[in-house]
């Protein structure tokens, strides 16, 4: 008998749910029945889709507590429940660290660390009424040395740290989880790893970047009953990582 994730009536709130993997993460949702709300600060001519049914936009910046309020209230208004939350709004331009303002730091750290705190403390009572699911969407660049976005690695290090956290407070009725993701193919790549994504792909083991929807695979299964008493978990989408030097090396030998 095939094993398929069906999520038909539940309600999914992706934040920064408009492009890129965070529109993936939308349609994938989609695919399994359920109905999406995609968030972003600005308006977009699309929206994350799959045949006849497309996410609803909601308005608003994340970072700024009334209109997270406001957004919670509206989708469970309209809804009448919340049951996944999708903390993916996040991203950070590539800057010197030794030379970028503190202006910039800062707004990196609101918007990796702070938004998607302050989006799980507002939906957690929501959630908790039908038992539901908080997943981060964070980034191998937690874990290692992340040259050029050091305020995004530290960051994404402290989102780690703060998904364990909110499964301890937030249990049992809310489980929170994060996705750490790697080089993902998106319109945004070639600002951090260049145009040839073909370069890239060398240098990961399976021999490819990621798709948004190898992203939205893990989130649906992190959201869905087989995950059921997974939380303050991590699952990482980023193909075996980065081919170590060592190896690329030997083989020229």
């Amino acid at each position: 008998m095939a094993i398929e994730i069906d999520l038909s009536g539940r309600v999914v709130l992706v934040t920064g749910g408009t492009r890129g993997i965070g529109a993936g993460i939308g349609e994938t949702f989609l695919r399994a029945g359920a109905e999406v709300y995609a968030c972003a600060r600005e308006p977009v001519d699309r929206l994350p889709s799959h045949g006849a049914r497309s996410a609803e936009f909601r308005q608003a910046d994340v970072r700024d507590a009334e209109q997270v309020a406001g957004l919670i209230a509206e989708i469970t208004r309209r809804s009448g429940r919340l049951d996944v939350v999708v903390n993916n709004a996040g991203g950070t331009p590539v800057a010197d660290t030794a030379r970028a303002s503190i202006r910039l730091h800062r707004k990196v750290v609101e918007l990796n660390l702070i938004a998607p705190l302050l989006v799980a403390q507002h939906a957690r009572p929501v959630l908790a009424d039908h038992g539901g699911s908080i997943i981060m969407i964070s980034s191998v660049s937690g874990s290692r040395p992340s040259p050029g976005t050091a305020a995004y690695g530290a960051a994404k290090a402290g989102l780690d740290n703060l998904t364990g956290t909110l499964a301890q407070e937030f249990a049992p009725r809310v489980r929170v989880n994060a996705v750490v993701v790697g080089l993902v193919r998106s319109a945004g790549q070639a600002e951090h790893y260049g145009d040839e994504p073909a370069a890239i792909s060398g240098i990961v083991p399976m021999g490819r970047l990621a798709e948004p929807a190898d992203v939205g695979n893990a989130c649906v299964f992190l959201a869905s009953p087989m995950a059921a008493h997974i939380t303050g978990s991590t699952v990482t989408v980023d193909g075996g990582g980065e081919r170590s030097a060592y190896l690329t090396a030997r083989r020229t030998i």
